[in-house]
């Protein structure tokens, strides 16, 4: 079933004594501090705490983002109004309480998807909610956000989404070949096959955007893809310059964290009331699962392989493994224009799937779009939080401004090659797809009402 049916009647919200029992149970007494900011703010931060803390992968850890956000937006704008709701519209008594309604869209989400945390949300549901006075405004909140939360849940179900976090599956493979993918060291299963057959949440298909095929092996265009990365993205690279491999360490942080943290970031810079932040958080996320989807059908139908397989091509046993896509030591590209080189490493670990097109290309520029729409202008003029090499693991330390949407386009695909992961025509078609997404979604979500 695809969104924004705008003939679809508007639920009739209806709460029983059941839905309720027991809604924090046992965890009346868990340490719940509550983030700051609005709850939408609150309830954002809380859902990636819980998605990134279950070790999700980036890509279906924004399908489960995209889960709790878009609940939060239709229960906020069923009592704010403003904006057309993703999914069919809810019914909401005259003065119901957007707070209660975040609260209780979140915590009811995100406890189906986690049931697993469900003592530490529900000790974070329970403060939440100490926090809204008493009275059928509260009551009349808690019920649109239920109704909310429910709606998400079973438009969602069989949608593709496979469990446990983290699982690999089979996929469709490609004859043994030059240029066809092969697991990379240290030779991880392939990464959440299962994400390029999800449906995806706006579009009507994960095949919409695919883009042309990668570029023949014998072409110039994969010669100058081969020899760029094989100088500025090897592990000892000595042109490569100091900036740009911290710029390449930038971009290896949570990308559900970055772009999350920077939803909430404008939010509090620009006064968002919550309206607006549910609506900004549920573009984040919504079209962020869509890009991934997109660009993880487009990798697993095209199954590209990665430069640490094709540099060292026949010449290095280290560089490949027996994993069913080619021989050991592997095969060269058979263009006489490149120089295999054996025992070449990238400066960033090989993320364990497919290379074309650029997963994290496809994202930052989808983002790129979402904050271009939201705030009217591509001259963006915001800061992203990111890696910074001298910190702890997984910090967020460094700060880089963007002041246009295309700069940061840019970036990402510079990062990408100067970390040795892709190609820069890899990291080009990530972006063109990742605005593709981007745009067809925010034509037809998230738009203003009247």
């Amino acid at each position: 079933m695809n969104v924004m049916r705008g003939h679809v009647r508007a639920l009739v919200v209806a709460v029983t004594a059941v839905a309720f029992a027991g809604a924090a149970g046992t965890a009346q007494n868990a340490a719940a501090a509550l983030p700051p900011g609005n709850a939408v703010e609150q309830w954002n931060k809380i859902a990636e705490n819980t998605v990134v803390g279950s070790g999700a992968f980036q890509n279906e850890g924004l399908i489960y983002m995209a889960y709790e956000s878009a609940a939060v937006y239709d229960a906020v704008v069923a009592i704010e109004g403003d904006y057309a709701p993703y999914g069919a519209p809810i019914a909401a008594a005259a003065g119901a309480s957007a707070d209660a309604a975040v609260v209780e869209a979140a915590y009811r989400t995100l406890v189906n998807y986690f049931p697993t945390q469900a003592t530490t949300l529900g000790g974070q549901y329970a403060e939440a909610l100490t926090l809204i006075p008493d009275g059928a405004a509260k009551d009349d909140g808690k019920a649109v956000g239920l109704a909310a939360a429910n709606q998400i849940i079973n438009l969602r179900n069989g949608d593709g989404r496979t469990t446990p976090i983290g699982v690999s599956t089979s996929f469709s493979t490609l004859v043994q070949a030059p240029g066809v993918w092969r697991l990379t060291p240290p030779f991880a299963l392939p990464q959440t096959p299962w994400v390029a057959n999800v449906q995806p949440f706006i579009l009507s298909s994960a095949d919409q955007v695919l883009p042309d095929p990668p570029p023949s092996l014998q072409s110039g265009d994969w010669v100058k893809g081969f020899n760029e990365i094989k100088k500025y993205g090897a592990a000892n690279s000595s042109i490569r310059t100091t900036a740009q491999t911290n710029v390449a360490r930038f971009w290896s942080a949570n990308v559900i964290r970055q772009y999350n943290g920077l939803a909430r970031d404008v939010a509090d810079t620009r006064g968002l009331d919550l309206v607006r932040t549910a609506r900004l958080t549920a573009m984040v996320n919504v079209v962020g699962a869509d890009a991934q989807i997109s660009v993880m059908h487009a990798k697993y139908h095209y199954l590209f392989w990665r430069p640490v397989t094709a540099i060292n091509g026949g010449l290095d046993a280290t560089a490949v493994t027996s994993d069913g896509f080619g021989p050991v030591p592997g095969y060269g590209d058979g263009n006489a224009a490149t120089a295999e080189q054996a025992g070449w490493r990238p400066l960033l670990p090989t993320p364990n799937h497919p290379e074309y097109p650029a997963a994290h290309g496809s994202l930052t520029s989808a983002m790129s779009e979402v904050f271009t729409s939201f705030l009217g202008t591509s001259r963006i003029d915001v800061s992203i939080h990111g890696f910074d090499p001298s910190g702890a693991t997984g910090n967020l330390n460094a700060i880089r401004h963007f002041d246009k949407a295309n700069d940061l386009r840019r970036e990402i695909i510079d990062a990408r090659v100067w970390a040795g992961v892709h190609y820069r025509f890899s990291g080009v078609a990530g972006v063109v797809l990742g605005r593709k997404v981007a745009k067809y979604d925010l034509r037809r979500a998230f738009q203003p009402v009247g």
